[in-house]
């Protein structure tokens, strides 16, 4: 599935907007603690993953850019290497339920099985609570926060800004290489990058 550029823009909201001025969590310091229901009614809390590598990933699958990295598999792939070497992978929609792209849990956690994707758990974020205290201002808008509880990388998922599926192909891919590297117990090469994709449907 090809998305043209001027139709996306048209659909969505794109690229960084301003965010109101909150104490939001910054990559070398702790990350936010949280807690949350997925879309099958578990509880989840960041505590509950102590030790372990965490992945957030800011998902809404009216987005022409989530929909670029699902239709592709790239997320899914994603999905696969992290949960595969151990981490805990958390995809959050913050989309709040007066917004006519909310869906309910059910809905949502339908779409994520159509896709074959493997996330750890998908958490319904409705308040926002969540994507305010990280800072998440696009989907995707990806974290990685190591096994201490510090957040060690924050923003897009890869290089190209675009929702064209074909710029995959020459696109840098910073979730697979931030883990990669952390977990061989080197420094991040890119801990922070401009997040790209639609907006966050806040309240």
């Amino acid at each position: 599935m090809t998305i043209h550029p001027i139709a996306t823009l048209a659909l969505c909201t794109s690229l960084i907007l301003p965010m109101p001025a909150l104490a939001v969590a910054r990559v070398g310091e702790p990350a936010p603690a949280f807690s949350a229901t997925d879309t099958t009614g578990k509880t989840h809390a960041l505590a509950d993953y102590k030790g372990k590598y965490v992945v957030l990933e800011w998902v809404n699958p009216s987005c022409p850019f989530v929909v670029k990295h699902y239709s592709s598999g790239n997320m899914q792939s994603t999905q696969q290497q992290a949960t595969g070497a151990g981490a805990v992978w958390l995809a959050v929609n913050s989309t709040a339920q007066s917004h006519h792209e909310y869906l309910e849990p059910a809905a949502l956690g339908n779409w994520m099985n159509k896709q074959k994707a493997s996330p750890s758990a998908t958490l319904m974020d409705a308040a926002g609570s969540i994507g305010k205290a990280y800072g998440a201002r696009t989907t995707p808008h990806m974290y990685i926060i190591d096994p201490q509880g510090t957040l060690i990388y924050a923003g897009a998922i890869d290089s190209k800004p675009s929702a064209r599926i074909d710029d995959l192909a020459q696109a840098s891919n910073y979730v697979k290489l931030g883990l990669s590297e952390a977990m061989a117990g080197k420094p991040l090469t890119t801990a922070s990058t401009r997040a790209y994709g639609c907006s966050v449907k806040y309240e």
